[in-house]
């Protein structure tokens, strides 16, 4: 059944009415009964997706908003009793190795995301509460060009990733205290909404899901290894279902497809895109996962 954009954040928001409470028992105070609500912080880090990057009026090309997944996430927890504290460190186009080394977009050579979690972490030690990671896309990303995946690279970089995301988590991990929960996310796939661009575009899709798969894969590995849970994000967006839907001014083309024109920019006309990042309804269907997650059995 198709879904309608302007639909999806009121669906969204019924659906976690059924399943948010279980979370509450990942905080000392957010339980209910409780006389006051809870305070946690939400420490957000990642790459664009983290700080709700979408095309806007002043600046088409992209720009931070408080639209993203974190905002949608800290405002469902709110209508539970739960306040979340949003602290946000993330950078655009922030790979896993910047994330450590700095020298980014964001962070200067001497200063880096990595070392800013780690302080705040070590300063939030005796409190509660949830750490997203958002890495891995920006990896791979450049592997994409010119309609054509290189899959050597696409191997490098996976390969490469799977060495530095442990030491990510471990020294997030070490120096946490014991009321903090962490949830890394998968990815979906936006490169899908390519099919429509022809037998060419087909084939570009075929190989981005290839390897949005394989990066998938790799990041459940070492997500699991951690101990941490991973919010299925492509499996939000329904990225392997390949039902044949109707599309409005498309016709019938697969669900997956549909849906990375319904939950990004990248079948919006210029201005606004094509852009990968995720529209309003995109970033609220990745809260839903990472709510999925929070109360998934570590």
């Amino acid at each position: 059944m198709r879904r309608n954009p302007s639909r999806v954040l009121v669906a969204t928001f019924i659906v976690l009415a059924g399943v948010v409470l279980p979370v509450f028992g990942l905080f000392a105070e957010g339980v209910a009964g409780a006389d006051t609500p809870s305070t946690n912080f939400y420490l957000d880090l990642g790459g664009s997706g983290s700080v709700g990057v979408q095309p806007t009026l002043a600046d088409p090309r992209g720009a931070r908003t408080n639209q993203g997944y974190s905002n949608d996430l800290v405002a469902y927890e709110a209508a539970r009793g739960v306040t979340l504290q949003l602290t946000e460190l993330g950078c655009p186009g922030e790979t896993t190795a910047t994330m450590i080394d700095g020298n980014d977009h964001c962070y200067p050579v001497y200063d880096s995301q990595f070392s800013e979690a780690l302080t705040f972490l070590r300063s939030h030690h005796g409190d509660s509460g949830i750490v997203t990671i958002d890495l891995g896309f920006n990896d791979i990303h450049h592997c994409f060009h010119h309609g054509a995946v290189n899959e050597t690279c696409v191997k490098t970089q996976i390969d490469a990733m799977r060495q530095l995301l442990p030491t990510i988590l471990t020294g997030l991990k070490n120096v946490s205290g014991p009321g903090v929960t962490f949830v890394g996310l998968g990815h979906y796939d936006p490169f899908l909404a390519d099919a429509l661009n022809g037998p060419a575009g087909q084939l570009f899709a075929q190989a981005t899901a290839a390897a949005i798969d394989s990066l998938n894969a790799t990041l459940h590995s070492v997500y699991t290894s951690a101990g941490v849970a991973m919010a299925t994000v492509g499996a939000a967006f329904e990225s392997r279902n390949v039902a044949r839907v109707n599309m409005a001014g498309k016709g019938m083309v697969p669900e997956n497809v549909a849906n990375a024109c319904e939950l990004t920019w990248m079948c919006q006309a210029p201005p606004f895109g094509p852009n990968l990042h995720p529209n309003d309804a995109g970033y609220a269907m990745i809260a839903t996962a990472i709510e999925s997650a929070l109360k998934a059995p570590w």
